[in-house]
């Protein structure tokens, strides 16, 4: 069945600390895709040539993945630096772009949450995305560490949660798999 717009569009946040978030909101834009909607993901603090952007770009058409990040792991002795905060501040003007071009039927916010955590962009610009969000249109915020504000504004909320993981045996992230 093909639809050409969502009649109405909703919130969703994927969070937590297992893997299978950004997972998640592939899959519910390959399955958009099968009903002829598009799909735009701004991935937040990657930079790394991967698989699914390989994957996006075969079906190119339907699913459409910038990147705004160097890829760069932070902790508290990796601190972001001035060109982070740059790209993220480009990827919240590109994903308000998105939003309001009327190409797409769902947005997605890959790591956002995580972006807020490391203050590499305001809670208050992403709620107010939310907030201005065109009624057809299916936003979708992932990454770890959810902030409660999210979490209250959205409309579903699910939580990924690690019971058991091969890398605690040593394995490491597999091309086609992980990456």
């Amino acid at each position: 069945m093909i639809v050409t717009r969502l009649e109405k569009g909703y919130v969703q946040v994927y969070t937590g600390n297992s893997k299978g978030k950004t997972t998640a909101a592939l899959g519910l834009a390959f399955r958009a895709m099968g009903c002829g909607l598009r799909t735009y993901m701004g991935q937040f603090m990657k930079g790394a040539p991967s698989s699914e952007i390989v994957s996006a770009g075969m079906v190119s058409g339907f699913i459409t993945i910038e990147q705004f990040g160097r890829g760069a792991l932070f902790s508290s002795l990796n601190l972001p630096s001035a060109d982070d905060f740059k790209l993220a501040g480009a990827g919240i003007d590109k994903i308000r772009a998105a939003m309001f071009s009327g190409e797409y039927s769902i947005v997605i916010l890959d790591e956002i949450n995580t972006a807020i955590f490391f203050k590499l962009v305001e809670l208050k610009d992403v709620l107010k995305l939310i907030r201005e969000k065109p009624g057809h249109l299916e936003l979708v915020l992932t990454g770890r560490n959810a902030p409660p504000e999210l979490i209250q504004e959205a409309d579903l909320v699910t939580e990924m949660v690690e019971i058991k993981h091969y890398y605690q045996k040593g394995i490491l992230p597999r091309e086609g798999i992980e990456r």
